[in-house]
């Protein structure tokens, strides 16, 4: 099986794009896809997050909103608003989000190469949520959320995806946070031949976003295996691949509730044995790998970690993630678990050092740390080392769209 294939797309037709694009299922809560869907029928929201059609309250894993999504996309399609391409082909996928650019390739992925490792992880998933995926994926018969992957760049993908971006797009829009979509389709034979050649040499991909997402994909790929049911579009789940060198990973910051029963200086006392501790007379927004902003009491100080607190030779312990963790948040805050203990929360840089303040200033919680971003080159070491990174370690922007494309996992599925 090859790494990717192309694929016969359900898209929206070209004037009706605007009308169906959406954020991501799992960056909005209920109530704020009820207000974004609002007098947009054709939103893709009233699929990925149907309880927005069913009456407050509803449980979103009933059973009543996974067959919600199912009639709502048949809706869809019966109404000419979504359309099925004709025969597998690839689309090229260009965002800009201020002066950043970054072009990937909308494929299907081979789950035989997710289950053997060759498409690569770095995080736990939760079975809960590959549940509640598998579920959708089942009652859809598709897979509408794209897995977020990225792949070392190639030179002759550049200069492909350079030459199709001179033709014209399929759509070119502009979402509601500003971010511009770009889609084009790729159709022609020998294009397709030399991207599906090109990625199938590449040794490894990676999973930047989507780890549920993926691990559902699978899931239902084995049950219907199992089934008897096996072969065809469920072996593959879709995918948008990036390359390595395009990708913006953003901090992705802590906020904790109280200083583990300390006073404000003997916190600071306390922090003197792993860093070296500046107050800052503006916000800190770590410059390097190994620096730390911290917000307390109104002030601001810039923490530089002390080099031999720092592991040469592991891959995860070395993150700046975990020197905070390992170094601060678990010996003085007394936070050993910070997915499950309430004390800790984790803002978006996205969001700016501004929301720490606030988060501090209101009461709500008593210090804040502002972390360089993790990077793409440290991702991929604990990938490769078949290593999972710590909750919370990478914030990706900008985010994939819902509704652009989705894959069907019927007969005419791929190519």
């Amino acid at each position: 099986m090859p790494l990717i294939v192309p694929f016969a797309g359900l898209r929206p037709v070209p004037e009706h794009a605007a009308d169906v694009v959406a954020p991501p299922y799992d960056v909005l809560n209920t109530a704020e896809a009820r207000e974004r869907a609002r007098d947009r029928p054709w939103s893709f929201l009233h699929i990925s997050k149907p309880e927005i059609d069913l009456p407050e309250g509803t449980d979103p894993h009933d059973d009543a909103v996974y067959a919600k999504g199912a009639g709502n996309l048949a809706k869809m399609i019966d109404a000419g608003i979504l359309i099925r391409e004709d025969r597998p082909v690839y689309y090229l996928y260009r965002l800009i989000m201020g002066d950043h650019e970054q072009v990937g390739l909308v494929a299907a992925a081979s789950v035989d190469d997710y289950l053997s490792n060759r498409i690569r992880k770095h995080e736990y998933t939760r079975p809960d949520k590959e549940t509640d995926r598998v579920r959708q994926i089942d009652a859809l018969n598709a897979q509408t959320g794209p897995v977020f992957l990225t792949y070392r760049h190639d030179p002759a993908m550049d200069a492909l995806a350079r030459r199709i971006m001179a033709e014209t797009p399929l759509y070119d829009l502009t979402a509601d946070d500003g971010v511009r979509h770009t889609f084009w389709v790729i159709a022609d034979p020998q294009d397709i031949e030399t991207i599906t050649r090109t990625f199938d040499a590449m040794p490894n991909l990676y999973i930047a976003d989507g780890h549920h997402r993926s691990a559902a994909a699978a899931r239902v790929a084995e049950q219907r295996r199992a089934a008897g049911k096996g072969g065809g579009a469920a072996d593959y789940f879709l995918a948008v691949l990036f390359p390595d060198n395009q990708m913006q990973i953003l901090d992705y910051n802590r906020v904790v509730r109280d200083l583990n029963g300390l006073s404000p200086k003997a916190f600071l006392d306390a922090l003197a044995d792993a860093f070296i501790v500046t107050p800052s007379d503006t916000p800190v927004r770590p410059a390097r790998a190994g620096e730390f902003g911290m917000y307390l009491d109104g002030q601001w100080y810039r923490l530089s970690i002390r080099p031999e607190r720092i592991p040469a030779d592991d891959p995860v312990r070395r993150l700046d993630v975990s020197l905070l963790q390992d170094n601060l948040i678990a010996p003085i805050l007394g936070i050993t678990d910070p997915r499950r203990d309430d004390r800790i929360d984790f803002v978006g840089g996205i969001r700016g050092l501004g929301e720490l303040e606030k988060r501090v200033d209101s009461g709500e919680m008593q210090v804040a740390f502002s972390l360089y971003p993790t990077s793409m080159t440290d991702l991929m070491a604990v990938a490769d080392a078949e290593q999972v990174m710590p909750p919370k370690s990478t914030w990706f922007e900008p985010k994939l769209a819902d509704g652009l494309v989705s894959h069907v996992l019927d007969e005419k599925g791929i190519g």
